[in-house]
Parts: C-alpha cells; structure tokens; sequence
C-alpha cells in the first residue's frame, strides 16, 4: 500500500509543487504552496477519519489532496486533468497499484469548479478541504489599496474553522471582516464553490453549512 508519508517526503514531489505554485504567483493567483496541499490533506484526513472510512481510503485521500494543484505547472486551464495525469505517472512509478492509482486520479480529475463532481468519498473530502481553505496568509500582494476581489474576500478572513458536528453536518465558519470585504463580495466570488461542497457533503451523507460571522448563510 502507498502510503501518504512517502509522497510528502519525495522532493520532486515538492519540485513540482513548488514550482506550479510559483506559476500561479506570477499569473496574480493566491498561495497554491506546500501550506496549502498540506492543510487540504489534513482537513480531508480529518473528514474520513471522523466519519470511520477505512485506513487505506484515508491515506489516499490525503496523496490525492497533496497532488491535487500540480497540474498548475503545465497550465491553470484544465489543471485538474493535467494534474491527473502526472498524478498517474508519479504514482505508477512509485509503485502505487493500479487501484490505489485509479482513485487518486479521479479525485484529482474532479475537484477543480468548472468540471468537479464527487465521484467518490477521497473526491468528496479534497472538494470539501480545498473550498474551505479561505484565509488572509493565502494573500500575497498585502497592498490593500491594489487588491482585486479575490484578494479582499480572502484577506479579510479573520479565522476559518471546519467541523463536522454529530456526524451529520460539515460546517465552514468563518469570520469576516465587513469593513474590508462585504459578505456579498464573498458570494459573489465562493458561491459555486460553496454549492459543490455542498454536492461533497451529500456524498458523504453529510449537510453542507456555512456560517459567516455567526449567521447561517447558506
């Protein structure tokens, strides 16, 4: 079995990660680092283990969510599809079984907006853990004045939690500050994703709930 320590510990691993982040940074895009594969995975490690997958399910989920924006590299157009595909190359010659291969793949395939759909509980938990990564240190022009919508929504994040609460919902809390970005501003930029984390959750037999500055939004 593959196993999640030996993709996180792999440097060319890193390399590529790295370096698509470093891609999307001069394309004017939020932090894609090793902070954020990193974080995804744990809080997909945390969703799977809360709700009693299996040992193996949950190791994948978090190979799955450490490759998940490699494809970034070649292009951020169609970047799940590209990431699959070097997922699949990465994964094969690490010697990953053909079955472990396969559900990396098609969580990787299917997380990005335009073209996700949570084929199965590892797609389901990277949809969910990588949505839900809204916060200010994701910002990386920090001149104010110069942010553009992307930037405002997400540094004006004060704290984000996740939490699954009974084994029956999964809550994204968050607290805005409104002086800098309105809680419209964060609809208009995060209300598709927020509609697909709600499509993971269901596949999970989970509800979906966001809460924004103690009021239930959606």
């Amino acid at each position: 079995m593959i196993i999640f320590k030996d993709i996180k510990e792999n440097e060319a691993i890193k390399t590529y990660i790295i370096q698509a982040d470093n891609t999307l940074s001069s394309l004017g895009y939020t932090e894609h680092s090793l902070a954020h594969v990193a974080k995804v995975a744990n809080v997909a490690k945390y969703i799977l283990e809360t709700l009693n997958y299996p040992r193996q399910d949950v190791e994948l989920a978090q190979i799955a969510c450490y490759l998940h924006d490699i494809g970034n590299i070649v292009n951020r157009e169609e970047h799940a599809q590209s990431g699959a595909v070097m997922a699949f190359r990465i994964l094969d010659k690490l010697g990953a079984t053909p079955e472990e291969n396969a559900k990396v793949i098609a969580a990787i395939g299917n997380h990005d907006e335009g073209t996700a759909v949570p084929v199965s509980a590892i797609a389901a938990a990277l949809i969910l853990a990588d949505k839900t990564d809204v916060r200010r240190s994701r910002v990386r022009n920090l001149d104010l004045p110069s942010f553009d919508i992307h930037d405002r929504v997400n540094y004006a994040v004060e704290e984000s939690k996740v939490e699954i609460i009974d084994s029956k919902i999964f809550q994204l809390n968050l607290t805005i500050d409104t002086t800098i970005s309105p809680v419209m501003d964060y609809f208009e930029i995060f209300l598709g994703r927020m509609l697909l984390c709600k499509r993971a959750a269901n596949k999970l037999e989970l509800e979906f709930e966001l809460i924004i500055n103690n009021q239930k939004v959606l």
